[in-house]
Parts: structure tokens; sequence; C-alpha cells
């Protein structure tokens, strides 16, 4: 329950933690995305105000070439025309040939498409520079009717968009048709003259309707290239910070499950030193008495004394006990001096031979020639060393092969000591635990022989290591500085 609720503590902090950098990412990625729609909107409204520009100047444009154009056909073929035939009829060919030379003289070098005059009396096209279009009825539409009704009036038909641009897509058209009456002209101007028919003049904008396409699908292609660029950019960074926050966290969590170990301990080693030294002065007392049974047990019972022998083997053993428990909660600091740590492992393993003979251990050692003297504790190392060895052996109850290995790397400046046994090995669930506190699977130990060790080995601000598999050994490794 416990343990839930520091858990749900830890999460609730880091949650905390992250709000702000999330609101970041929030605002960021929603800030590039409002520009990149702010930029198609103002593609969109620069386009428009373009073909609205476009269509005001060409119509306006219009206008005045169908104005000019009305005046010149009233007076350079209308007027003649009544003059030398009495009449219009556009069906001659002379008629016919006149006014088309008079519009195409009257047009030459604008920017005009065709010119359609429809009849005045009914919705017929009279003249056209497009010749098929001669003679048809009804095309005038409402406009034909505005401009008959006095009004001049313009339609655009377009077709296309911003598909159109893709590969293979139609080319974009666009056509601004001005209607304006077609009026007998009026030399006085004092009145407006009779409607004589419709004009029609007809501008192909498809150039410039296409280039104003395009400019928009480019603003359009390389906001959303910056945009990209900006959101890959984006994502590089919320990527590289998400991993320095979870680092961040990770470290905060790893130190404050050091901390709360630490003071654990603490307050652990308080209470081991405490009872540990009041056992410590009983047991002496029971030793020593012992002692003393056992030489008047030899007198007055023979046969008896070994009696005596257990309890002191079992008093000595205690005070074993005692003295690892007083060894961790109360760790000396290492009085360092220059030590071979090659002639330690020596005189352990010499002092080890006859147990590994006994047991049918096969012992191989490959100690560094080049290894120099290091600064350490030669006492608390020859301690860590020797409990490291007493495992491996423990571990090979049947015998087996226990490898001694030192190594120096000058490059790096650290001695590397390797003890390997062909034992029982270890699961890594056991494995996560070898160097806590009080853990053991021995019937008989405290489970402080290895988080000793690693004491020593934190005091001289080295490593220690364990690779193991079931079944087939473990093996410890140790890295010290050197320098």
């Amino acid at each position: 329950m416990v343990e839930r609720k520091k858990k749900t503590q830890d999460d609730a902090a880091n949650l905390a933690s992250l709000k702000p950098f999330r609101l970041v990412k929030f605002f960021s990625y929603s800030g590039l995305a409002v520009f990149l729609l702010f930029t198609l909107v103002l593609s969109w409204i620069i386009s428009n105000h373009a073909k609205k520009v476009l269509l005001e100047r060409s119509e306006a444009y219009a206008f005045v070439v169908a104005e000019n154009l009305s005046h010149q056909v009233f007076q350079q073929f209308v007027l003649p025309t009544v003059m030398r035939y009495g009449e219009i009829a556009l069906r001659k060919p002379e008629q016919f040939a006149r006014l088309d030379t008079v519009v195409r003289n009257a047009t030459h070098g604008m920017r005009i498409q065709a010119v359609t005059i429809f009849d005045s009396s009914e919705n017929i096209i009279s003249y056209s520079m497009v010749a098929s279009r001669i003679g048809r009825k009804g095309e005038g539409g409402i406009e034909y009717h505005k401009a008959l009704a006095g009004e001049n009036n313009s339609v655009v038909r377009s077709a296309g968009s911003l598909l159109n641009l893709l590969p293979g897509g139609r080319p974009i058209t666009s056509q601004l048709s001005t209607f304006i009456p077609f009026r007998q002209y009026q030399a006085n101007k004092q009145k407006e003259g009779i409607i004589l028919g419709v004009i029609e003049v007809v501008q192909d904008l498809s150039e410039d309707v296409a280039a104003i396409t395009k400019l928009q699908g480019s603003i359009i292609f390389t906001s959303m290239l910056i945009m990209s660029a900006l959101f890959v950019v984006l994502g590089f960074i919320v990527a590289r910070a998400d991993r320095i926050i979870e680092a961040r966290a990770e470290e905060r969590r790893r130190l404050e499950q050091q901390l709360h170990q630490s003071q654990r301990l603490a307050t652990l080693g308080k209470m081991v030193a405490s009872v540990s030294h009041e056992i410590k002065n009983p047991l002496g007392i029971v030793r020593s008495t012992a002692d003393i049974l056992g030489k008047r047990l030899k007198s007055v019972a023979p046969g008896n004394e070994h009696l005596a022998e257990i309890i002191v083997e079992e008093t000595g053993r205690l005070d074993g006990i005692v003295r690892e428990f007083l060894d961790f909660a109360r760790p000396q600091e290492p009085n360092r001096a220059l030590t071979s740590v090659n002639d330690i492992f020596s005189k352990i393993l010499a002092f080890m031979e006859p147990e590994l003979e006994r047991k049918g251990i096969v012992l191989e050692t490959s100690l560094s020639q080049d290894m120099p003297q290091i600064s350490l504790d030669q006492g608390l190392m020859h301690r860590a060393c020797l409990n490291i060895l007493v495992n491996s052996v423990q571990a090979m109850a049947e015998g087996g092969r226990l490898s001694v290995e030192t190594r120096y790397e000058k490059a790096v400046g650290v001695a590397t000591l390797i003890v390997s046994d062909t034992g029982l090995g270890m699961s890594p669930e056991k494995q996560g635990h070898i160097f806590t506190p009080f853990y053991t699977d021995k019937n008989r130990g405290t489970g402080l022989g290895l988080a000793i060790v690693k004491n020593i080995v934190d005091s001289h601000h080295g490593t220690i290591t364990v690779d193991s598999k079931e079944g087939e050994g473990t093996t410890f490794t140790i890295v010290l500085p050197g320098r």
C-alpha cells in the first residue's frame, strides 16, 4: 500500500514537471498550424484580390474599346452603308466585308479575342469575328437584355483551379465578355441615341488568371514547405527535449531512491550498531566462561569437554556475525596507500589453497604483469576480494573451476579485477538483489557479505558488477581507478 502510494506521488510529481513542457509543445504546434492556416487564407485573399483587380481593369478597358468600336462602326459602316444602299443587309457579302474590316481595324493591336454584334429586334447574332456563330439565336443571355436596356455589363467564364496545376491537368481558361448597347451616334450628345443592337467584346484572360493561380499555388507550396521544415525541426527539438526531461526525471527518481535507501540504511545502521554493541560484551563473557568450563570439565567429567567446545565455536560464529553487523553499520574510511592488487589476490589464494583442493576446485589465474601499484586500503580490499572468492567457492560445492584475472587498461587508467566460477549461477531476479543488505538464499548467513563488498568498492570510487546464468556460473567484475 505504501509503495503504491509512493508510486502515485512520483507519477503526480512527474506529471506536474511535464505540464509546462506540454503547454510549450501545444502552443508551438498550434502556432505553426495557425500560421499555416493564416498563410492559406492570405494566399486566397491575395489571389482573389489580384483576380478582382484584373477583372476591374479588363472590364474598364473593354468598356473603352467597346465604346470606341461602337462609334467607329456607326461612323464608318452604318452611315456610309445607309447612304449608299438605303439599308443595312449583312447578308450581302460587300456589306459584311466592310463591317468586318471596320471591326478588325478598330480592334487591331488590342487584347481582343472576338467581337460579336447582336440584333436589337431579336436575340440573334448579326456579326461575329467567329464565323461559326453568325446567325445563331438565343446566345445573348441576361447580359444581352441588360445591354438592350442601356446597361453596360460583363460576365466572366472561367474553368480551372489549383488542381489544374498538377501534372496532366487541363489548362486554366478565363474569358471576360463585355456587353454594351450599340447606339445611334448623336453629334450634340444631348440625349442618348437609339439602341441599334448589342456589342459583345470578348477578352481572353487565361494567361493572367493562370499566372495568378500559379502565384497562389507557389505561396501555398512554399508555405507548406516552410511549415513542414519547421514541423520537422520542432519535432526533433521536442523529441530531444522529451529525452532530456525523461533522463532528468529518471535521474531524479534514482537520486530519490538513493536518498530513501541511505535514510533507511542509516536508521538500520544505528539500530544494528546499538544491538551489536549490547550483544558483543555478554558474548565475550559467555565465550570466556565456556573456555574456563571446558578446562574444568576435562578434570571433573572427562569426555564432556566437547560441550564447552560447541559453546566456544558457536559464540565465535556469533561474534563474526556481530562484527559483520558493526562493519556494515559503521563502514570504515579507506586508509589509502600504494598497494599491489596482485599481491592481495596471491595472499588470499595461498590461504584458500587447502580449501580449494579439498573441494576439488581447479584454480586458474591470469594476473597482469603490467599492473601498477594503486592507491587503496589494503585491509578493506583484502576483505572485499576474500568475500567474493568465498562466495564463488561456496557456489561450487561439488567442485568446478575458479578463475581469477587482473587487467590494467592504461588508456583509461583503470584496474579491472575479475573472479569467475562454474557454480550454480543466479537468476536475473537474484542478480538484481545480490548487493542488497540482508538478502541471502543461504540457510546460514547474514546477507551482508556482498553489501559490505559494494560499500568497500564504492568507498574507493570503483564499480562492481555481476554477470551470471543459472547452471553455468557467475562472474564478478571490479573496476578501480588506477591513477
